[in-house]
Formats: structure tokens, sequence, C-alpha cells
């Protein structure tokens, strides 16, 4: 496997597991309206990261794999706030968990970001 390859599979592999975090993260939230609530925004914004990446590695175009990074990034930080607000309520018994899922969370945004800061330069590079 080239090393593009290994890291393009090692980074999905990380938004996978992500993914699965979150959805123990969900299922330790109690059934009120709050925990319902925030358990319902954290399965869609915790999930799609694993799903927009995907997407992304068939981009048409350097601008469509740009934007489509840039979704994954931006429900990146919309779970990272939910991560925040469930350990300051705090809606579980596991803040542990939910704060290692939290800085998970926070290291897959600096990798985005600065993945897609690299593929802006390198668009602009281009043209």
């Amino acid at each position: 496997m080239k090393t593009g390859e290994s890291r393009k599979y090692d980074l999905e592999e990380r938004l996978i597991s992500f993914a699965l975090k979150v959805l123990e993260v969900s299922e330790m939230l109690p059934r009120t309206y709050a925990g319902n609530h925030i358990s319902g925004q954290i399965v869609r914004s915790g999930t799609s990261p694993a799903l927009n990446y995907g997407e992304a590695q068939a981009a048409e175009s350097s601008e469509d794999f740009i934007h489509k990074m840039g979704i994954v990034l931006k429900e990146l930080r919309e779970t990272s706030i939910s991560l925040q607000i469930i350990i300051r309520k705090p809606l579980t018994s596991d803040i542990a968990a939910a704060q290692e899922y939290l800085n998970e969370c926070k290291e897959l945004i600096a990798i985005f970001a600065s993945s897609i800061k690299t593929a802006k330069t390198k668009n602009i590079k281009k043209a």
C-alpha cells in the first residue's frame, strides 16, 4: 500500500471509529427532552464526517474536494460543541468518555483544517 493510500485509509478508519464513539455517547444520554435533542444532533453531526469524507474521495474537481472537506470540518465542529454541552450540563455520568471523544474530535478538526488549507494552497498554485 502506498503512503498516500495508507493515510487515506487511516483517516477513513479514524472517522468511522469516531462515528461509533459518537453513537456510544448518544446511547449514554438520558431519555429526556434535552437528552433526546442532543442525541439526535450528535448522531447526525458525528456520523456525517465519515460519510462526507467518502464523498470527498470521489470529488469531481479540486474545488469539489475542498467543498466536501469543508462539510466534514463543519460537522466535526458541530459535534465538538454538542460534546461540550454534554460535558458541561452534564448529560452523562461517563464524563471521561465524553471528554476523550471531544479530544479526538478536536484532533480531527485540526487535521481537516490543515488539509483544507493545503488543498486551497495547491489549488491556487494550479490557477
